[in-house]
Protein backbone atom coordinates (compact mmCIF):
# COMPACT_ATOMS: atom_id res chain seq x y z
CA UNK A 1 0.00 0.00 0.00
CA UNK A 2 3.14 2.38 0.79
CA UNK A 3 5.22 0.67 -1.50
CA UNK A 4 5.39 4.74 -3.62
CA UNK A 5 7.49 5.69 -0.79
CA UNK A 6 10.51 3.64 -2.28
CA UNK A 7 9.82 5.93 -5.25
CA UNK A 8 12.39 8.72 -6.60
CA UNK A 9 9.92 11.61 -5.46
CA UNK A 10 8.73 10.42 -2.27
CA UNK A 11 12.54 9.57 -1.00
CA UNK A 12 13.90 13.14 -1.58
CA UNK A 13 10.67 14.44 -0.08
CA UNK A 14 11.26 12.16 2.77
CA UNK A 15 14.82 13.61 3.27
CA UNK A 16 14.09 17.24 2.86
CA UNK A 17 11.37 16.45 5.90
CA UNK A 18 13.94 14.74 7.37
CA UNK A 19 16.74 17.57 7.14
CA UNK A 20 14.10 19.82 7.91
CA UNK A 21 12.99 18.31 10.69
CA UNK A 22 16.15 17.78 12.38
CA UNK A 23 16.73 21.60 11.99
CA UNK A 24 13.65 22.67 13.36
CA UNK A 25 15.05 20.47 16.40
CA UNK A 26 18.35 21.71 16.65
CA UNK A 27 16.96 25.37 16.63
CA UNK A 28 14.78 24.76 19.11
CA UNK A 29 17.46 23.02 21.38
CA UNK A 30 19.68 25.98 20.66
CA UNK A 31 16.70 28.95 21.89
CA UNK A 32 16.44 26.83 25.36
CA UNK A 33 20.49 26.58 25.63
CA UNK A 34 19.88 30.41 25.41
CA UNK A 35 17.16 30.31 28.23
CA UNK A 36 19.33 28.50 30.15
CA UNK A 37 21.95 31.42 29.70
CA UNK A 38 20.01 34.33 30.68
CA UNK A 39 18.62 32.52 33.30
CA UNK A 40 22.16 31.86 34.56
CA UNK A 41 23.30 35.80 33.58
CA UNK A 42 19.56 37.31 35.28
CA UNK A 43 20.73 35.09 38.94
CA UNK A 44 23.99 36.47 38.44
CA UNK A 45 22.71 40.44 37.97
CA UNK A 46 20.18 39.63 40.84
CA UNK A 47 22.93 38.90 43.07
CA UNK A 48 25.29 41.45 41.87
CA UNK A 49 23.32 44.37 41.30
CA UNK A 50 21.89 45.16 45.24
CA UNK A 51 25.03 43.86 46.47
CA UNK A 52 27.56 45.47 49.63
CA UNK A 53 29.60 47.34 47.18
CA UNK A 54 33.52 46.93 46.87
CA UNK A 55 36.46 47.89 45.85
CA UNK A 56 36.89 48.12 41.87
CA UNK A 57 40.24 47.28 41.95
CA UNK A 58 38.82 43.82 43.48
CA UNK A 59 36.10 43.55 40.35
CA UNK A 60 37.83 45.41 37.49
CA UNK A 61 41.97 44.72 36.03
CA UNK A 62 44.10 45.83 33.11
CA UNK A 63 45.20 42.65 31.93
CA UNK A 64 41.84 41.13 31.39
CA UNK A 65 38.14 42.25 30.47
CA UNK A 66 35.37 41.90 33.27
CA UNK A 67 34.29 38.36 34.06
CA UNK A 68 30.48 37.66 33.39
CA UNK A 69 30.08 36.86 36.65
CA UNK A 70 30.90 40.22 38.00
CA UNK A 71 28.48 42.21 35.53
CA UNK A 72 26.64 44.11 37.31
CA UNK A 73 28.21 44.14 40.24
CA UNK A 74 28.48 47.10 42.49
CA UNK A 75 32.04 48.99 43.13
CA UNK A 76 32.92 51.58 44.97
CA UNK A 77 35.88 53.96 44.26
CA UNK A 78 37.57 57.23 45.12
CA UNK A 79 39.53 59.46 42.68
CA UNK A 80 39.42 62.73 40.69
CA UNK A 81 37.98 63.39 37.50
CA UNK A 82 40.15 63.71 34.26
CA UNK A 83 37.66 66.51 32.34
CA UNK A 84 40.09 66.96 29.41
CA UNK A 85 39.47 63.32 28.66
CA UNK A 86 35.76 63.58 28.73
CA UNK A 87 33.84 61.77 25.88
CA UNK A 88 30.17 61.92 24.75
CA UNK A 89 28.77 58.33 23.14
CA UNK A 90 26.31 59.85 20.42
CA UNK A 91 23.23 58.35 19.37
CA UNK A 92 21.47 57.45 22.64
CA UNK A 93 17.83 57.63 22.46
CA UNK A 94 16.19 57.09 25.86
CA UNK A 95 12.31 56.90 25.60
CA UNK A 96 12.34 58.04 22.20
CA UNK A 97 14.40 61.32 23.04
CA UNK A 98 17.57 62.31 21.51
CA UNK A 99 21.11 62.35 23.60
CA UNK A 100 24.03 61.32 24.10
CA UNK A 101 25.90 59.38 27.44
CA UNK A 102 28.56 61.19 29.21
CA UNK A 103 31.92 59.43 30.25
CA UNK A 104 34.55 60.36 32.13
CA UNK A 105 37.73 58.72 33.21
CA UNK A 106 38.44 59.01 37.13
CA UNK A 107 42.06 58.58 38.27
CA UNK A 108 42.76 56.55 41.13
CA UNK A 109 45.20 57.14 44.26
CA UNK A 110 46.96 54.46 43.06
CA UNK A 111 47.29 55.94 39.41
CA UNK A 112 45.10 53.59 37.71
CA UNK A 113 42.14 54.96 35.40
CA UNK A 114 38.28 53.72 34.95
CA UNK A 115 36.29 54.91 32.50
CA UNK A 116 32.68 56.59 34.24
CA UNK A 117 29.39 56.60 32.69
CA UNK A 118 28.26 59.38 34.58
CA UNK A 119 24.76 59.70 33.14
CA UNK A 120 22.62 61.07 29.99
CA UNK A 121 21.94 64.49 28.50
CA UNK A 122 19.28 65.57 25.88
CA UNK A 123 21.42 66.01 22.96
CA UNK A 124 20.85 66.24 19.06
CA UNK A 125 21.38 63.28 16.68
CA UNK A 126 24.17 64.66 15.18
CA UNK A 127 27.64 64.41 15.11
CA UNK A 128 28.23 68.09 14.21
CA UNK A 129 26.04 69.53 16.88
CA UNK A 130 27.94 70.35 20.45
CA UNK A 131 26.78 68.87 24.08
CA UNK A 132 26.24 70.54 26.67
CA UNK A 133 27.42 68.03 29.08
CA UNK A 134 27.06 69.18 32.88
CA UNK A 135 30.71 69.26 34.59
CA UNK A 136 31.53 66.53 37.40
CA UNK A 137 32.75 67.49 40.49
CA UNK A 138 35.71 69.18 41.50
CA UNK A 139 38.50 67.49 43.45
CA UNK A 140 38.61 64.15 45.35
CA UNK A 141 35.12 62.07 44.38
CA UNK A 142 33.79 59.02 46.10
CA UNK A 143 31.73 57.42 43.75
CA UNK A 144 29.32 53.78 43.76
CA UNK A 145 28.15 52.44 40.38
CA UNK A 146 27.93 48.92 38.83
CA UNK A 147 30.83 47.56 37.28
CA UNK A 148 29.67 46.88 33.06
CA UNK A 149 31.91 45.34 30.51
CA UNK A 150 33.36 47.20 27.30
CA UNK A 151 30.89 47.30 24.67
CA UNK A 152 32.17 45.26 21.08
CA UNK A 153 32.78 47.59 17.87
CA UNK A 154 35.56 48.23 15.45
CA UNK A 155 37.63 50.37 16.28
CA UNK A 156 36.14 53.59 14.77
CA UNK A 157 33.06 52.89 16.77
CA UNK A 158 35.16 52.61 20.10
CA UNK A 159 37.90 55.12 19.86
CA UNK A 160 37.16 58.52 21.25
CA UNK A 161 37.68 61.79 17.96
CA UNK A 162 37.07 64.74 18.75
CA UNK A 163 35.08 64.15 21.91
CA UNK A 164 33.17 61.03 21.00
CA UNK A 165 32.74 57.62 20.68
CA UNK A 166 29.91 55.73 19.42
CA UNK A 167 30.45 52.42 21.74
CA UNK A 168 31.87 52.91 25.86
CA UNK A 169 35.24 50.16 25.41
CA UNK A 170 38.49 50.50 27.13
CA UNK A 171 40.00 48.86 24.69
CA UNK A 172 39.30 52.21 22.52
CA UNK A 173 40.68 54.80 25.26
CA UNK A 174 43.95 52.51 25.44
CA UNK A 175 45.69 55.31 22.77
CA UNK A 176 44.37 58.63 24.50
CA UNK A 177 44.47 57.71 28.36
CA UNK A 178 47.61 56.38 30.73
CA UNK A 179 48.71 52.13 30.53
CA UNK A 180 46.92 51.54 33.81
CA UNK A 181 43.47 51.92 32.27
CA UNK A 182 41.08 49.02 33.49
CA UNK A 183 39.07 46.87 31.19
CA UNK A 184 35.86 47.40 30.92
CA UNK A 185 33.65 50.75 33.18
CA UNK A 186 31.50 51.59 36.01
CA UNK A 187 27.84 52.94 35.37
CA UNK A 188 27.48 55.39 38.08
CA UNK A 189 24.94 55.69 40.93
CA UNK A 190 25.48 57.91 43.67
CA UNK A 191 28.96 60.24 44.20
CA UNK A 192 30.29 62.36 46.87
CA UNK A 193 30.53 65.73 46.61
CA UNK A 194 27.68 65.49 43.80
CA UNK A 195 27.85 67.74 40.66
CA UNK A 196 26.31 71.06 40.67
CA UNK A 197 24.42 70.19 38.18
CA UNK A 198 23.35 66.50 37.66
CA UNK A 199 22.80 64.93 34.35
CA UNK A 200 18.68 63.84 33.69
CA UNK A 201 19.19 60.26 33.42
CA UNK A 202 21.79 57.33 34.57
CA UNK A 203 22.39 53.92 33.09
CA UNK A 204 19.51 51.76 32.01
CA UNK A 205 18.93 49.10 33.78
CA UNK A 206 19.13 45.21 32.55
CA UNK A 207 15.87 43.68 32.12
CA UNK A 208 15.31 40.51 34.31
CA UNK A 209 13.17 38.26 32.84
CA UNK A 210 13.63 34.97 30.42
CA UNK A 211 13.15 36.78 27.17
CA UNK A 212 11.37 35.20 24.23
CA UNK A 213 13.25 31.92 23.87
CA UNK A 214 10.85 29.47 25.38
CA UNK A 215 8.74 30.64 22.98
CA UNK A 216 10.86 30.47 19.79
CA UNK A 217 12.06 27.05 21.46
CA UNK A 218 8.28 25.61 21.18
CA UNK A 219 8.15 27.39 18.04
CA UNK A 220 11.01 25.46 16.28
CA UNK A 221 9.39 22.30 17.66
CA UNK A 222 6.09 22.92 16.32
CA UNK A 223 7.78 23.37 12.67
CA UNK A 224 9.57 20.35 13.40
CA UNK A 225 6.32 18.48 14.01
CA UNK A 226 4.01 19.89 11.23
CA UNK A 227 6.59 18.96 8.84
CA UNK A 228 7.06 15.26 9.94
CA UNK A 229 3.10 15.24 10.44
CA UNK A 230 2.45 16.96 7.03
CA UNK A 231 4.95 14.16 5.24
CA UNK A 232 2.73 11.32 7.10
CA UNK A 233 -0.50 13.16 5.76
CA UNK A 234 0.32 13.58 1.91
CA UNK A 235 1.75 10.00 1.94
CA UNK A 236 -1.69 8.83 3.60
CA UNK A 237 -3.61 10.89 0.38
CA UNK A 238 -1.52 9.25 -1.70
CA UNK A 239 -1.94 6.11 -0.82
CA UNK A 240 -5.91 6.31 -0.58
CA UNK A 241 -6.09 7.86 -4.03
CA UNK A 242 -3.82 4.51 -5.40
CA UNK A 243 -6.48 2.24 -3.80
CA UNK A 244 -9.10 4.42 -5.20
CA UNK A 245 -7.81 4.45 -8.31
CA UNK A 246 -7.32 0.43 -8.31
Amino acid sequence: MFGFLLSRRWVLFGLFVAVLGIACWRLGEWQFHRLDERRDRNAIIERNIDAEPVDVRQVMTAERGLPAEQQWRRVSLTGEYAVDDQVVVRYQTRDGQPGATVVTPIVLDDGSTVLVERGWVTAPNSGSADVDAPAPPDGVVTLTGWARPDQDGDDTAITPEDGQVRLISSTGFSDVLPDRLLGGYVSLDEETPEAAEALTAGPEMPEIDSGPHFFYGLQWWFFGALAVGGFGYFAWVEAKDRRRAR
